[in-house]
């Protein structure tokens, strides 16, 4: 990750930092209470390691084994971090209430311990099983445009992988067969198909896993986020393509039927990618605007430019819908369309949350899912 963005992201290591003070101090006073000869400076030590494992596995890239481990758990404890604030909040306003009405007892700070630690376990098994464990959505459309197609276009979309050292080829192999499973026509793969780093893509082998997936007119991947952040997008783009996966850079493509594809460089290219990248209107200039758009772009904004130029069908990821609860309050907010399918004019927008996890393979109040669209065209028989 380059310096800009670690500059960036200093406000909120800073955040970060005292939020974990705040926890790691209920921690320090739950341990007193259940286990008092413990030494003090070794959980301090022990939780700073935790708490910035994340940090170090980043620094710590160079030496494989310990970055790798100190990433996974850095990850896992980003949803520990968050749940532990919340539910350490209402305890100490638990606190505050038994204490004012006069039933404080030394018995309260390990019950109330206890208590979170289980509620902690709970949900990381619940949101566990949500990641690992994938759906699919299934849409049917109408797309007011003419193909030569005589049957209804089948899409699969798939969006943020996010291959890496936690997400691999075991959930891969989750993902190919319900792909292939429906005998799409066109599969997208709408970005953030690596986890910024493409040494454990390279290292496993997951190239030879996502070469499996077929579709009867071809599959199209674009570029996330974190292919930017990774630095390593012409490999990337290279090994995609000799797997017959090209990776669209404001590029273009028409299949069978006169179907025409569109995929859009990611959002991130504008302050990362020396040539940015283009508007939609001139990505699609060169296209029949009598036949069908499809359009990938991986982050879901300018909806109303999308539509003005023409896009039928726009499909992204990104948002994973805050990946865990209560994120997706925020994701809700953020974007017009953070999950699932909005129809705005012509335009038919998907979201999906993707089918992998950023940072803990953890969800609540999403799942891991895979998108199947149906789409018909007119004067298809129905």
């Amino acid at each position: 990750m380059n310096r800009r963005l670690w500059l960036g992201m200093l406000p909120m290591l800073l955040a970060f930092a005292a939020l974990n003070a705040y926890v790691g101090w209920h921690g320090d006073l739950f341990l007193s209470s259940v286990w008092p000869s413990f030494p003090r400076v070794v959980y301090w030590i022990l939780f700073f390691l935790v708490a910035f494992s994340y940090v170090f596995g980043r620094l710590l890239m160079k030496l494989p084994y310990a970055g790798r481990l100190l990433k996974v758990v850095g990850s896992y404890y980003f949803a520990v971090f968050e749940w532990s604030v919340i539910l350490l909040l209402a305890a100490d306003l638990a606190a505050l209430i038994v204490y004012a009405c006069g039933g404080m007892t030394a018995s309260f700070v390990p019950a109330a311990g206890w208590t979170v630690l289980a509620l902690l376990a709970a949900l990381v098994a619940w949101g566990s099983y949500n990641a690992w464990s994938p759906v699919v959505r299934s849409y049917e459309i109408k797309v007011d445009k003419k193909t030569e197609l005589t049957e209804p276009l089948k899409i699969t979309v798939v969006s943020d992988i996010h291959l890496g050292n936690t997400v691999g080829n075991r959930h891969l192999d989750r993902l190919v067969p319900l792909v292939n499973g429906w005998e799409p026509d066109l599969i997208l793969l709408a970005g953030d198909v690596i986890d910024d780093s493409i040494e454990p893509f390279v290292r496993n082998g997951m190239a030879n896993r996502l070469g499996r997936l077929q579709a009867r007119q071809g599959i199209f991947a674009v570029l996330g986020n974190h292919e930017y952040y990774g630095g390593h997008i012409e490999e990337y783009v290279e090994r995609m393509r000799a797997i017959g996966i090209p990776v669209l850079r404001d590029e273009t493509a028409i299949v069978a039927g006169g179907v025409q594809i569109a995929g859009r460089k990611d959002k991130t290219a504008e302050a990362m990618d020396p040539a940015g990248r283009k508007p939609i209107r001139d990505l699609v200039a060169s296209f029949d605007p009598e036949r069908p758009i499809v359009v990938m772009d991986h982050q879901p904004y300018q909806y109303d430019l999308a539509a003005d130029a023409g896009v039928d069908i726009l499909v992204s990821g990104h948002t994973h819908r805050g990946q865990f609860a209560p994120n997706h309050w925020v994701t809700a907010r953020l974007f017009e369309l953070d999950w699932g399918y909005l129809r705005k004019r012509q335009m038919h927008a998907f979201v999906s949350s993707g089918f992998g996890t950023w940072g803990p393979p953890i969800r609540l109040a999403s799942r891991s899912e895979i998108i199947q669209i149906t789409v018909r065209f007119k004067g298809e028989s129905d």
